[in-house]
């Protein structure tokens, strides 16, 4: 866990101050890498608070993120005496929610497919050759979460080359990842993007580095973090 101070800036009232709060690590960094992920939220939180006061009666809001870390913070439901312009209101905001929420996926399925496409990723062929096994062997394998299997919708299941340990074998870690992050795209994550828990090695650096106990209870925080 951290703890991160925020400081609200100048336009407060005078005499308010600034507050803190622990979150966990990989949820400060997601938000400090873009102050305006923090803006968007606490703005979010802060309209339907006016509305909710205003009206008397509790106010949602709902908040979207994409693959990359973008999201889309959008006022879906406010209870009140009269329906009409309850409605009316859902309804723009549904327009514009759907609206964001395309645009989201699209650029999610944008980032997959060059994820993909790039020279470490392997066909369940080509993986199948390299590990002197079958086709069938690798799916079962990847079924099961003993090897990472990304998948590519029209391409196909890929396979990271570097999966494998200097004996060119799956690290045996990887079905333990699965069982802690809970799918393929968040181990393969967790392999590429730098964690504060492994001193700034990617899940993939540390287990090339011989520290797997360190890297399971990584994968373990950052499971529980999100449950």
């Amino acid at each position: 866990m951290t703890t991160a101070f925020f400081s609200l800036g100048p336009t407060l009232p005078k005499g308010t101050t600034g507050f803190k709060l622990k979150v966990p690590d990989n949820a400060t960094k997601a938000l400090t890498s873009s102050p305006k992920r923090m803006t968007a939220l606490l703005q979010g939180y802060g309209d339907a608070l006016v509305k909710s006061r205003a009206a008397g009666q509790p106010v949602s809001f709902r908040v979207d993120v994409d693959p990359e870390g973008e999201m889309v913070v959008t006022l879906v439901e406010e209870v009140v005496g009269s329906a009409v312009p309850v409605a009316q209101e859902a309804g723009a905001a549904g327009a514009e929610l759907n609206d964001a929420l395309a645009a989201a996926r699209a650029r999610g399925r944008l980032k997959a497919a060059e994820i993909l496409g790039g020279d470490d990723m392997l066909s369940a062929d080509g993986f199948a050759e390299l590990l002197g096994t079958t086709r069938v062997t690798v799916n079962t394998k990847r079924r099961s979460g003993q090897v990472l299997g990304l998948d590519g919708a029209k391409r196909g299941f890929r396979f990271p080359v570097w999966q494998l340990d200097a004996d060119g074998k799956p690290y045996a870690e990887l079905a333990a990842l699965h069982e802690r992050l809970g799918g393929p795209w968040a181990v393969y994550r967790f392999l590429v993007q730098p964690h504060g828990e492994l001193n700034g090695l990617t899940g993939r650096q540390a287990l090339e580095r011989g520290k797997t106990t360190a890297v399971l209870e990584a994968a373990e925080s950052a499971g529980r973090d999100f449950r």
